[in-house]
């Protein structure tokens, strides 16, 4: 009975065409809805089962680029990408790089920006020299590349670079301010912030610190060294 296939498109992308367990566009609605309804662990479960699906279906010997334009293709590249948030939330660090890189090679072009929590991991991991590899795929725009830096080099030395530390500082104020801030809500005024359609520095920056508390939960002394250069 046909479950799913790999159908090539004249952009040498492949699109995954399949209903069932390989209808990811539904698996990926449906374990937003339970994320929702509060049942986080079925939803962790549910992408994680749907990429071990997709990774059966990615053969090892070829080149597969997923098509970003095709919607269950695009879906599947979510869900990977959405498992290895979750993994790195409870600090597997290994399995939530192992996905990525995955994504990675699934959509070279990087959509979901899967670089910056790949280079979370890496640090995380100590793996210095992957780390290097993928520092320079994120944008010198990011205030996370910024973050990442500075927390490499304090890693690597023990102290805070002068020059990375005054960029940061005038170039991503709001997210020094963040960093260094005793609280974080993630409060109603925070909510509607990020989710206008213009959210202002200060809310990207929150959703940042948010995005990443658990790491400067395990690693305190890389705040703790921020906070004295207020």
């Amino acid at each position: 009975m046909f479950k799913a296939r790999l159908q090539p498109t004249p952009e040498q992308t492949f699109e995954i065409v399949g209903d069932g367990d390989y209808n990811f566009t539904d698996i990926l609605a449906h374990s937003r809805e339970m994320q929702d309804a509060g049942d986080v662990r079925q939803a962790c479960d549910t992408r994680f089962r749907a990429f071990q699906r997709l990774a059966e279906l990615i053969p090892d010997d070829e080149e597969v680029i997923l098509e970003w334009n095709h919607r269950n293709s695009r879906a599947a590249l979510e869900l990977i990408h959405a498992s290895a948030v979750d993994h790195f939330l409870i600090d597997d660090f290994e399995m939530s790089a192992a996905l990525l890189e995955m994504l990675l090679d699934l959509d070279p072009e990087d959509h979901l920006e899967g670089s910056e929590l790949l280079a979370f991991d890496y640090l995380a991991m100590d793996e210095t020299e992957l780390f290097d590899e993928v520092i320079n795929d994120i944008s010198d725009k990011c205030a996370s590349r910024e973050v990442l830096l500075l927390w490499s080099a304090f890693k690597r030395d023990g102290m805070l670079p002068e020059g990375e530390l005054k960029h940061f500082k005038s170039r991503f104020a709001s997210c020094f301010a963040e960093f260094t801030a005793p609280e974080h809500p993630a409060d109603e005024a925070f909510l509607r912030d990020i989710g206008s359609e213009r959210p202002t520095a200060g809310a990207q920056a929150r959703e940042l610190w948010l995005r990443t508390e658990n790491l400067w939960s395990r690693w305190p002394e890389f705040i703790e060294a921020l906070r004295r250069q207020q």
